[in-house]
């Protein structure tokens, strides 16, 4: 397929979801829902990619997730918040002088400036995971497998302790959690922002350095022999994922316009393994289609299934409050069984495979038409 299709189609299928997402935009309040799980789907997209970038393209089982996208989210929640309700966030030992002043100083900024406040304070949040990143990747990073994956875990528990810790009350509100965020403007938004992400990871694995990260998760020591530098590249791929879970984390923090470090817990990054498992280790695409519909299933298909269900006067056994997790956990066995390389696999999204597949299917249609004409005529 020509370059110029391929553009022609990119550019179609861009105007049609762009259509979509306004037309939701436009009536959010007839579909509030889809609004709502949509938006949660692209936010966890990028961290999924973000993960498959450390775990599928690299080959290091980092499981430390949900501490980077908490050390973003709150960053970006203290950005946030406006000035004169943070007191009130703030009831229970108050807020502390440094962040205090923080605040007034931005709110002196010029006005431009304060219309990119959320993009700073998300670009600030996914800094600060990423130091943290490099910090701890020093140690960790020459751990392999599951004692890479054990020491990361505990990294995330570390993290949300220390959050939820009583000494650091008046930065992070303790157990209290960040309350009044300031919050996406629109879907338009939200997408926009995480498309950018995933383009860049994108970008970078089609680099030189994607290819040397590929080297290493195939055969590390075959890679160190060809001369690459396998601490520098674990290094570069861990601080570049874990910089996108702290952007992922600060979007988590705007979408739920509050947080606590309950929000962080191991639960999360299992979540974003099941993702990244699902979609297919080593497929950004898998990453992003199995979001969308892990997220899409879990908060909006299946529940009807937490509501009782009547045919006449009979009530139908198991429709109760969570058994539409059971029902989810069943759908997820089946994918693993039968697509035990997730569904996507390591491919990717190609208009070269989407024109052979159609190909593929009128040549099918033809063959059944013309066999069948040709039994009419017998």
């Amino acid at each position: 397929m020509k370059n110029s299709k391929k553009i022609t189609y990119s550019i179609i299928l861009a105007v049609i979801i762009l259509a979509f997402l306004f037309f939701l935009e436009t009536n959010k309040a007839n579909y509030g829902m889809a609004y709502t799980v949509l938006m949660k789907g692209a936010i966890l997209a990028v961290v999924a990619v973000s993960m498959n970038l450390v775990t599928g393209f690299t080959g290091l089982f980092s499981l430390g997730q949900a501490g980077f996208m908490a050390i973003g989210a709150y960053i970006t929640a203290i950005f946030l918040i406006p000035t004169d309700t943070i007191q009130d966030v703030y009831y229970i030992s108050g807020v502390s002088p440094a962040i205090m002043n923080f605040k007034n100083l931005l709110d002196s900024t010029p006005g431009w400036l304060q219309v990119i406040n959320p993009y700073i304070a998300l670009m600030t949040g996914g800094l600060a995971a990423a130091l943290f990143a490099a910090l701890i990747g020093i140690p960790v990073l020459r751990l392999k497998s599951d004692y890479l994956a054990i020491a990361t875990l505990g990294f995330s528990e570390i993290m949300r302790a220390i959050i939820s810790s009583p000494q650091l009350d008046t930065i992070t509100n303790g157990s209290y959690g960040l309350k009044k965020i300031h919050g996406f403007s629109s879907i338009i938004q939200t997408f926009t922002i995480a498309a950018v992400c995933i383009t860049f990871m994108v970008l970078l694995i089609r680099s030189t350095y994607g290819r040397a990260f590929k080297a290493i998760r195939e055969d590390d020591t075959a890679a160190e022999a060809m001369g690459i530098n396998l601490f520098k590249h674990k290094q570069l791929s861990f601080v570049v994922g874990s910089f996108f879970s702290g952007v992922s984390g600060g979007m988590l923090a705007m979408f739920m316009r509050s947080i606590d470090s309950k929000t962080f817990s191991v639960s999360l990054t299992y979540d974003i393994l099941l993702i990244v498992v699902i979609g297919g280790i080593g497929s950004v695409t898998g990453s992003v289609i199995s979001a969308l519909l892990v997220t899409v299933s879990k908060e909006w298909w299946l529940r009807f299934f937490d509501n009782p269900l009547y045919i006449g006067s009979f009530q139908v056994p198991f429709f109760r409050t969570g058994f539409r997790m059971v029902v989810f956990s069943i759908i997820l066995l089946a994918v693993v069984l039968f697509y035990q390389r997730g569904l996507m696999g390591k491919s990717e999204f190609s208009w070269e495979k989407i024109g052979k597949s159609v190909s593929g299917l009128k040549g099918f249609i033809l063959k059944k038409t013309s066999k069948g004409g040709s039994n009419h005529v017998k």
